[in-house]
């Protein structure tokens, strides 16, 4: 695994924080380096403050995947995906994280962190981060997600 495959950017409104720094603690010691965009508190902040500076960062490709949290998973994920290199998504079960990775080529996890308890959001961040993009037919298929000048 490279270098930019090990460095994981994570963000999360105030619902996320406690799961997300669960996440960062186990990430960090199974060897990733975690870039943290906050929020940094249980304190209620505006997820958007969080979310655009890291789906910006993916977006330059900076990161290769990265992880976004908020109660539902819902808001954070809007946010990410206004961004054209940006496919983001929401899952609570691994099998979704897998598929996601698999036939997407989702570069950021949605994780509603309200809904899932700690254990299963690591197996389903662990599948994510470890599946790769099957390609072919599936490829086509994200070549035309991004928006197209008309």
């Amino acid at each position: 695994m490279d270098r930019k495959m090990k460095i994981i950017p994570i963000a999360s409104d105030h619902a996320g924080y406690e799961m997300k720094q669960f996440l960062i603690q186990e990430l960090e010691k199974q060897g990733y380096e975690i870039n943290d965009y906050g929020t940094h508190s249980t304190e209620s902040v505006d997820y958007p403050d969080y979310i655009h500076p890291l789906a910006s960062d993916m977006n330059k490709g900076l990161y290769d995947l990265g992880i976004v949290l908020c109660g539902s998973g819902n808001g954070v994920q809007i946010v990410a995906n206004k961004y054209q290199q940006v496919r983001c998504a929401l899952c609570w079960i691994p099998e979704i994280a897998k598929l996601a990775r698999q036939h997407n080529n989702a570069n950021i996890l949605s994780l509603p962190a309200r809904f899932v308890d700690k254990e299963l959001a690591l197996g389903i961040v662990k599948l994510f981060l470890e599946t790769p993009f099957e390609g072919g037919r599936h490829q086509a298929r994200v070549d035309k997600i991004a928006i197209r000048p008309c």
